[in-house]
């Protein structure tokens, strides 16, 4: 694994990960989501090494601070834990995703699939549906999020949104807040408030309605939907939640959709699953008909 560095057109430099040498032809691109890097989501470094061992190179996108990693006390178990992506700047998704598209294509890779996992689809879908490029070949979607759904069932969201809005009022925006954002994620106050208005990432609306579709539509490449069967954020049906979206693309019946049985949103204990699902839809549905 190499740690690299990517630069944005904002000015904004990005730490990354590339995994295999870099005369590979197809590299997968994964955008990862909230509170998820290299270092502490087995996820996505089990799905790496596997592809590299199939000579099929990855780099782990993370978008703004996710590379930082900092220690904190989870109040609720007197523990401490370590966590990564408690700052970002949500409505530059588009440019963080560009910037490692670019990277990969600099590197002189051929065939570029582009991934992401979480609210990485999210970020994924508004780049494919807003890009004049063709650089992307294949996309691999697994368990996004429609947003708003999200905030009306995950723990503590009111309290932590009311303290952000409080917090930046004192200008605080940059500072932690005392709570786990959605019980899960330590996250700065402005960031909370940058999530609730990524207006950009309402691309999944099938259970709460409030979004945006066109970008699904406006999707250039063929590409799968991988979901867990236990995603708890996709209510009931994750099987139909995905089918929903890719209803929503121009060309449906030219993807696919995977539900892998007892996985959760995050693929816990399953990680291992889900990297060979990925290389199998790599190697079965894209490069062999992509030769």
């Amino acid at each position: 694994m190499e740690i690299i560095k990517v630069n944005t057109k904002r000015g904004l430099e990005l730490k990354g990960a590339l995994f295999a040498a870099k005369t590979f032809d197809t590299v997968l691109i994964m955008i990862t989501g909230i509170c998820s890097n290299i270092f502490q989501n087995e996820l996505l470094y089990s799905t790496a090494k596997l592809l590299e061992e199939n000579s099929i190179a990855t780099i782990i996108g993370h978008a703004h601070d996710s590379f930082s990693c900092f220690a904190y006390t989870d109040h609720s178990t007197g523990k401490q834990k370590i966590s990564g992506t408690f700052d970002d700047e949500f409505s530059m998704a588009y440019s963080d995703v560009e910037a490692y598209i670019e990277y990969a294509r600099k590197l002189g890779f051929k065939k570029i699939i582009l991934a992401g996992h979480s609210l990485g689809s999210n970020k994924i879908i508004n780049y494919l549906g807003n890009t004049k490029d063709d650089f992307i070949d294949y996309f691999i979607i697994s368990s996004p999020v429609d947003i708003m759904h999200w905030w009306s069932v995950m723990p503590n969201v009111d309290i932590c949104f009311n303290t952000a809005k409080e917090w930046i009022k004192d200008g605080r925006g940059d500072d932690i807040l005392p709570f786990l954002f959605g019980g899960f994620s330590p996250m700065k106050a402005k960031t909370v408030i940058d999530f609730y208005k990524a207006d950009n990432l309402k691309n999944c609306p099938v259970l709460s309605k409030k979004g945006e579709i066109n970008s699904l539509y406006n999707m250039k490449p063929n590409g799968v939907f991988i979901i867990g069967s236990k995603d708890s954020v996709t209510g009931d049906n994750p099987k139909n939640f995905m089918e929903q979206l890719n209803a929503w693309t121009k060309n449906p019946n030219t993807n696919i959709v995977i539900e892998v049985p007892g996985a959760s949103h995050i693929f816990y204990g399953k990680h291992d699953i889900y990297a060979k699902t990925v290389l199998d839809c790599i190697q079965n549905h894209f490069l062999e008909v992509s030769i």
